[in-house]
Formats: structure tokens, C-alpha cells, sequence
């Protein structure tokens, strides 16, 4: 059984980074250092008063200590990590580039339609992971409260409970639909139409390429990431679902 320590340094490097954060930003609120007036999404006062850091860093405050935010991270640590281990294996750009697509999304159409605004756009991130993860381990048996049923259904039941408990509805649903977005554009329309409409640039692999704390740990024996040629394919390491019924 492995220590609290090996178990952090086993995790691979994006899902990592980005639940550290979401740790660093809570822990730092609870001590009275951060002021989450400083961090909210606020679309006036990031084009009046240039106050730019708010579109990056409402996606990384999960709110206080409690269940919630407990929830949220294991969901990290559970959905997030699993597939990047899996689904991403050896493509940390490509999952990398998957959080820079969705945080756009989500930024752009909570500019273009006001009323699914919310102050901080974390909630939905995290379940966007869900939503991903659901579709790539559609047939996996997962357990809720005692009932189980395939992973396909997981953002809906998790849905309905957090809502049972009284958490908003709309963040979670925001999540499912920006993370349909990624998804239809990486898997479900290559599928039907041949054509990849969501390509990973280059400088996203040159940036994992160049920082080694981006990178997974790897063994010797383990081909390294190659940057994609550019031939207009998206994500090549999924090609093989597009042979599925």
C-alpha cells in the first residue's frame, strides 16, 4: 500500500497540476490570504479594468473546506486521473490541449449568453471531466449510493444527487455541455464525417516537450510523445474508435 506522498507522485502531471491548484486556492482562502473577490469571473471588469487574470483563475477555486469541494476533488483525482493514464497515455498535450478548449468554450459562451454566467467556472470544469470520462468508459459498472449502472449515466446521476443536496444545477449541466462540445468535435463528428475539426498545435506539444513537469513519468522502455505531423488528424491515438459501432 502505497503512502499518501508516492500516491501524489504517481499521479500524472496535468491531472495533478490542476488539483493541486484547486487545493492551493482553497487552502489559501481558509488561511486568509486569498480574497475570492480577486479570482471571480467578471466579464466587466476584465474588459474595463484589464483585470485579465479572472478568465484563468475562477477555474481554479472550488469554494471552502466542505463536501463539495471534497467531492470535487476526488472527482479530479478519480476521473481526471484515469483518463489520463488511459484514454491520454502518452498524449499529455492532446490532454492538456482538452483543458485549454473547454476553459475557451466555457468562456465564450458564458460571454455570449449571459444568463449561464456564474462567478467561478471550476465546478463545471471538473464535471466536464466526468462527462469525458463517461463517454470513454460508457460500459464501466460504477456504484452510487448503492445502485449501479454503466458509466455512460454517471453525470446524470451525479447530477440529480448533487442537485438532491442542494447544489445549483447549473454548473454541473454547464459541464456536461461544454464537455459534449469537446467531444463531439474529437470523436463524435470524426467519426461520422472522416474529418478533424480540433488538431492540437504545435506549440501545446512543444510546451509539454520543453517543461519536464508537464511530462508523465515514464520508464525506460516507453516511447516518448512525438509532436503530430501536420496532416489535419486530430488526436490520432483514438483513431481506433472510430472502427467502433
Amino acid at each position: 500500500m502505497s503512502s499518501p506522498a508516492e500516491f501524489y507522485h504517481s499521479l500524472p502531471p496535468i491531472s495533478k497540476i490542476y488539483g493541486t491548484a484547486c487545493f492551493a486556492f482553497t487552502v489559501a482562502f481558509q488561511l486568509g490570504l486569498l480574497n475570492p473577490g480577486w479570482l471571480y469571473l467578471d466579464y466587466p471588469l476584465v474588459i474595463r479594468k484589464l483585470q485579465i487574470w479572472r478568465l484563468l483563475t475562477n477555474f481554479f477555486f472550488l469554494g471552502p473546506f466542505s463536501m463539495h469541494f471534497g467531492m470535487r476533488m476526488l472527482m479530479i483525482a478519480r476521473y481526471g486521473v484515469q483518463l489520463e493514464k488511459t484514454t491520454f497515455e502518452n498524449r499529455t498535450a492532446d490532454f492538456l490541449y482538452m483543458f485549454v478548449t473547454t476553459m475557451f468554450t466555457a468562456l465564450a459562451v458564458t460571454f455570449a449568453v449571459p444568463p449561464l454566467r456564474t462567478f467561478f467556472l471550476s465546478n463545471g470544469l471538473v464535471f466536464m471531466l466526468v462527462y469525458v470520462w463517461s463517454r470513454e468508459f460508457a460500459t464501466s459498472r460504477v456504484n452510487i449510493m448503492g445502485l449501479q449502472f454503466k458509466g455512460f449515466y454517471l453525470p446524470w446521476a451525479l447530477l440529480a444527487v448533487n442537485t438532491m443536496f442542494g447544489a445549483p444545477l447549473l454548473p454541473d449541466l454547464f459541464g456536461i455541455i461544454i464537455g459534449h462540445v469537446y467531444y463531439f468535435l474529437t470523436v463524435l463528428y470524426p467519426r461520422s464525417s472522416g474529418k478533424y475539426l480540433l488538431l492540437t498545435p504545435r506549440w501545446v506539444h512543444n510546451l509539454v516537450a520543453k517543461y519536464s513537469f508537464l511530462r508523465p513519468k515514464t520508464s525506460s522502455t516507453a516511447a516518448p510523445q512525438p509532436p503530430p505531423a501536420a496532416t489535419g488528424r486530430a488526436f490520432t491515438g483514438r483513431s481506433y474508435r472510430l472502427s467502433q459501432d
